[in-house]
């Protein structure tokens, strides 16, 4: 699968960026910050170090509609995770994409939404 991504590079008639085409793994670093955060927030729930999803808007200072979103995240299943920190993201699959789309809590159903997208 070929991937592509923006690579600055510095010409003499001043910069330009051209895209570059590779097979190199690639990696949306927003969805895994986001992805991150969520993993942290469900520790935070996990522990008592914060009483719930509310707190932690406030303590962030976003929506509480955001903190939920974001932490569904943490339902996914864990070799799909693995899968995308390895670089094999569908770039397709944005973090606007899982805002917007009802997750299947069961993993078994998550593999087979997330399957056309390989």
């Amino acid at each position: 699968m070929k991937r592509e991504t923006f690579v600055p590079l510095r010409l003499r008639r001043g910069d330009r960026q051209q895209v570059a085409v590779t097979a190199a793994p690639a990696h949306d670093p927003t969805f895994l910050e986001a992805l991150g955060r969520a993993c942290y927030w469900q520790h935070l729930l996990d522990t008592g170090a914060v009483a719930s999803g509310s707190a932690i808007a406030r303590a962030e200072g976003l929506h509480q509609s955001v903190v939920n979103e974001l932490l569904r995240l943490t339902l996914l299943a864990p070799d799909l995770i693995a899968q995308w920190l390895d670089g094999r993201q569908s770039p397709r699959l944005t973090l606007l994409w899982f805002q917007r789309h009802r997750l299947p809590v069961a993993w078994a159903a998550q593999r087979v939404v997330f399957a056309p997208f390989e």
